[in-house]
């Protein structure tokens, strides 16, 4: 194959590859409902995150929730794990409690599980603002 052709076909094989759209990326806001369940207790809660790239397909994520009886902040790190999902770990510095998160993205709506490691957990249905 003449080195023209070679280049041509190169260039339009990386200028016509699906390149990422806001939809398939984490980064932006995002707000929904879910629960929460520690001790004996499941609470609703109403939660806003924001993601924001860090490299790559690695995200870092800031996240607020309001539950009946208060409210939380909490930090996590995720990465892309497969298509459409991430996984990482979370923290709270109110309460020192930690754990992991797991996130299964659908277009501009995601399902955010989180699972404690002193037993807590959390289920979030969330979509992008």
């Amino acid at each position: 194959m003449p080195l023209f052709a070679f280049v041509f076909a190169f260039a339009i094989a990386v200028f016509s590859a699906p390149s990422p759209t806001l939809a398939d990326s984490l980064s932006g806001s995002w707000s929904g409902n879910g629960s929460v369940h520690y001790s004996n207790t499941r609470e609703r809660a109403r939660c806003r995150a924001s993601y924001s790239r860090v490299s790559g397909t690695l995200y870092r994520m800031n996240a607020s929730c309001a539950t009946p009886s208060g409210r939380v902040d909490q930090t996590a790190t995720v990465n892309r794990v497969g298509d459409n999902e991430y996984a990482g770990s979370f923290h709270n510095n109110q309460y020192n409690v930690s754990g992991s998160v797991h996130i299964k993205l659908r277009g501009n709506s995601q399902s955010v599980h989180l699972s404690g490691n002193g037993g807590g957990s959390g289920s979030f249905q969330l979509r992008r603002n």
